[in-house]
């Protein structure tokens, strides 16, 4: 007997709910990742061989490069507003709103107080060209590093009755007295404990 053919029949896969699922993975990933700060100092931190993640929050980091320049910065940005308020009261500076505004999404600051006020008002593409000139840190005198700890860290246990992580980004290329005039103005506030931001050293070849 002739061997019976079975017709051949096309598959069709509905792929409306795969899509659907691939763009609400996209999108989740697109509004939860966070954008790459643009580092003013281009500081190239030094290796090392262990590897502690420093936290995404609760964290002040004071940077030092561009030849003994002190830049500050602290997550979360209620806490940038408080204390930009806290340091307009101090120094008899008046922060509008939308200065405020400006100042809680940035990240990362090197000017003294004197001049603040204009660098808020410059455009993003003005900032990336800007050289500032660094945050003062006169142990003597002018202390205006000092004064941004000081009250961020009051302000992070007033909003969210935490004490504030520090943290310290060298250039690797800088000289010791600067990094020792910051660990002087930690030590006069009592803080003996902080982390240093580091490179991981990459292991050796065979």
């Amino acid at each position: 007997m002739p061997r019976v053919k079975v017709a051949r029949k096309s598959t069709s896969i509905d792929m409306t709910a795969m899509c659907d699922v691939a763009f609400l993975l996209l999108t989740f990933f697109i509004l939860t990742a966070k954008p790459k700060v643009e580092d003013p100092t281009k500081a190239e931190v030094p290796f090392s061989s262990k590897e502690i993640l420093v936290p995404e929050d609760n964290l002040a980091t004071i940077t030092v490069g561009g030849g003994g320049k002190l830049f500050y910065s602290v997550t979360g940005s209620d806490i940038r507003t408080e204390t930009l308020k806290g340091m307009g009261e101090k120094y008899k500076v008046d922060f509008t709103p939308e200065e405020q505004a400006r100042f809680a999404v940035t990240e990362v600051f090197g000017v003294p107080m004197a001049n603040l006020k204009s660098f808020l008002d410059m455009d993003a593409e003005q900032k990336k060209t800007y050289q500032q000139p660094g945050i003062p840190a006169d142990t003597t005198g002018n202390n205006e590093l000092s004064n941004w700890i000081l009250i961020s860290r009051k302000a992070d246990r007033a909003l969210h009755d935490k004490d504030l992580q520090i943290a310290i980004k060298g250039d690797r290329r800088e000289q010791y007295p600067i990094i020792n005039t910051v660990i002087d103005v930690l030590g006069k506030q009592k803080i003996f404990k902080f982390s240093l931001i580091t490179d991981l050293r990459p292991a050796p070849k065979k």
